[in-house]
């Protein structure tokens, strides 16, 4: 997984279906999240690109799409936000989502 932060953001997730991961390093769910996109890319990085965004760090473009609790899991594609999941999902799930917008 790829980290993106607030000045890159916009130019690396605004082409093809992208999954943002906003966490934190001190969120238990966040870690819980973790492998589960790491196993996600594996299977699906060919169709997906996937980013990690630390909201400590980058807090201007978690507040500009309204990231209140993470892990919030936003699905962009080129350039269009079409979901935002909120909590840990299995990776099945997100397969199931992505699948939706591939």
């Amino acid at each position: 997984m790829k980290e993106t932060n607030d000045q890159q953001f916009k130019k690396e997730t605004n082409q093809g279906l992208v999954l943002i991961d906003f966490w934190a390093p001190w969120c238990g769910p966040c870690r819980m999240q973790a492998p589960i996109l790491e196993s996600l890319e594996a299977e699906m990085g060919d169709k997906v690109s996937i980013f990690k965004l630390n909201v400590d760090d980058n807090p201007i473009t978690a507040g500009e799409l309204g990231v209140m609790s993470i892990p919030t899991l936003l699905i962009k594609k080129d350039g269009r936000v079409m979901d935002k999941l909120v909590g840990v999902h299995s990776k099945e799930a997100l397969v199931k989502t992505l699948n939706e917008f591939s």
